[in-house]
């Protein structure tokens, strides 16, 4: 830790405080990017943000936490920088995580996001493929036309985060089809699939507020340990997640097979509960809510839930290093914490 990021001033605030205040800030520019799409696709990309319902009507906002944008306006103030500069990344930044969730949505068979059906469930699997590469095409636009001085570098670094996330889903995929999976391949795999866009984040941050390279690459580590914090937390709550809370069933995860981070763990473990757990991942019948239970009992039992908490909470601190190498200023540093505890410490 630096000496400003213990400054008393560092109060910091809220992590509520914060989201809120990063959606004000990106939502209308976000909402100008999507409204450029043509109206087949926009009304998909409208109903998928949580903005309109199906028939195009509007609704009360319903979009998630929008973490990766807050990341991205606090790394810019991380290093000297203005919210306000880095809107364009943090818009550019949301467009790519939705285009990765429409995507992700329709291979993985998930019928519902954040307490709603999926985007493919209502208008098609090919019209939600469609609007989710249009979401990717308009985030390059968005940030091209920023006129900021080091736009062609943030266009590259964002590519290599989508290139890098979508080599994480590919390697998803590959698992689903694989019983010998290893916890070292997991791990990769998050770390493309979630560790790249975060890393992005806060390196596209540091970037559009004027940071060194030094600074944009320490932002870079923050975020990248951060994500796959996120993914070992995500994992957690897919299994033993409150539906209130995930938008997703109970159990979501195990009901696809789901080859996750506790589960590849618990399935190395080498102890009888990895035999029986093993043994239900490679059955075909549809498991029901007593064989759920029982394969979320298991995957408890071969430690699989400890070893993703306990990963979770070294990625966390990690990520506090890498953060402290940036020289942050006192109040983001203070911020970008609290964020980094809110991802890693989420109820489940």
């Amino acid at each position: 830790m630096t000496a400003e990021m213990t400054e008393p001033l560092a109060a910091g605030r809220p992590s509520g405080e914060v989201l809120a205040w990063s959606r004000g800030l990106v939502l209308p520019a976000l909402r100008k990017a999507v409204d450029q799409l043509p109206p087949s696709m926009r009304t998909i990309a409208e109903y998928h943000h949580g903005w309109r319902d199906e028939y195009g009507n509007p609704v009360l906002e319903n979009g998630g936490k929008a973490i990766r944008p807050a990341l991205v306006l606090l790394a810019a103030e991380a290093v000297g920088g203005t919210a306000e500069s880095a809107v364009p990344a943090a818009v550019a930044v949301e467009l790519i995580h939705n285009f990765s969730l429409l995507h992700d949505d329709v291979m993985d068979r998930d019928t519902t996001r954040r307490h709603r059906a999926t985007a493919w469930t209502v208008f098609g699997v090919n019209a939600a493929i469609l609007a989710g590469d249009a979401l990717q095409a308009v985030a390059l636009d968005v940030l091209a036309g920023s006129g900021h001085p080091r736009a062609l570098e943030a266009i590259r670094t964002l590519n290599d985060a989508t290139v890098a996330l979508l080599d994480g889903q590919a390697y998803d995929l590959d698992f689903e089809t694989r019983s010998d999976v290893r916890v070292s391949e997991v791990e990769r795999m998050a770390r493309g699939k979630t560790g790249a866009l975060l890393g992005a984040s806060t390196a596209l941050g540091a970037l559009y507020g004027g940071g060194s390279d030094f600074q944009v690459e320490a932002m870079r580590g923050y975020g990248t340990e951060l994500g796959l914090a996120f993914q070992h937390v995500d994992d957690l709550l897919g299994i033993w997640g409150d539906p209130a809370v995930t938008g997703k069933p109970v159990h979501s995860d195990l009901v696809n097979r789901k080859k996750s981070l506790p589960v590849v763990r618990a399935l190395n473990a080498g102890l009888p509960a990895s035999a029986e757990l093993g043994a239900l991942y490679s059955g075909s019948q549809e498991m029901n809510a007593e064989t759920l239970a029982r394969a979320a009992s298991l995957v408890d039992l071969a430690g699989g839930r400890a070893w993703s908490q306990t990963q979770a909470d070294e990625l966390h601190t990690q990520a506090l290093v890498h953060l402290g190498e940036a020289s942050p200023t006192a109040r983001a540093a203070v911020e970008l914490g609290t964020l980094a505890q809110l991802v890693t410490h989420r109820d489940h």
